[in-house]
């Protein structure tokens, strides 16, 4: 059987995005939901550093201009493997507000924001724009990161050392 040039690229779509399941099924499930939402944020980073052609394909990017998907395979957002995926979050989030650490909210609105929040970063990073940089996890994702949970209703000291604990198990975890 013979793929078509959109069936084939929304296959190899969906393989991606069922790499990123299979890494979010791997982050622990902790007391702490702050600190498994950035370990995740953490494991989306580093899979879009390992492979930043599959990556832009995934979320219909191209920061280097070396391929622009045509409209028809923009699916991906109803794709199961995607879906699959962003249930991982979804899961984490509906942690984060049974945990009490914030304010009232739709799991499916701060899944969202995550997911655009990190993506964001992602492209920018991928796109040179932190070379300035020594750090650019510590000096701009956890920074946001922790901006981000003390808007939903976190106090700062307890966003900021949830941040810095998923740092930590983050580095422990890729020795």
């Amino acid at each position: 059987m013979s793929l078509s040039h959109p069936e084939l690229i929304r296959a190899v779509a969906d393989h991606g995005y069922t790499e990123l399941d299979r890494a979010f099924s791997q982050v622990p499930v902790t007391e702490d939901p702050v600190a498994d939402l950035f370990v995740m944020a953490l494991t989306t980073r580093r899979i879009a550093r390992a492979n930043p052609h599959l990556y832009d394909l995934m979320f219909g990017l191209s920061t280097r201009a070396t391929y622009r998907p045509v409209p028809d395979v923009r699916l991906s957002g109803r794709s199961p493997a995607f879906r699959a995926a962003y249930a991982c979050l979804s899961d984490a989030c509906d942690r984060l507000l049974s945990s009490g650490r914030v304010g009232p909210a739709q799991p499916d609105v701060i899944a969202a924001a995550l997911w655009s929040f990190v993506h964001g970063y992602i492209t920018l990073e991928l796109a040179e724009h932190f070379a300035e940089f020594d750090d650019p996890v510590q000096q701009v994702l956890l920074p946001m990161g922790v901006t981000f949970t003390v808007g939903l209703g976190d106090t700062p000291e307890r966003a900021q050392a949830s941040h810095e604990e998923a740092v930590r198990y983050d580095s422990i975890a890729r020795t």
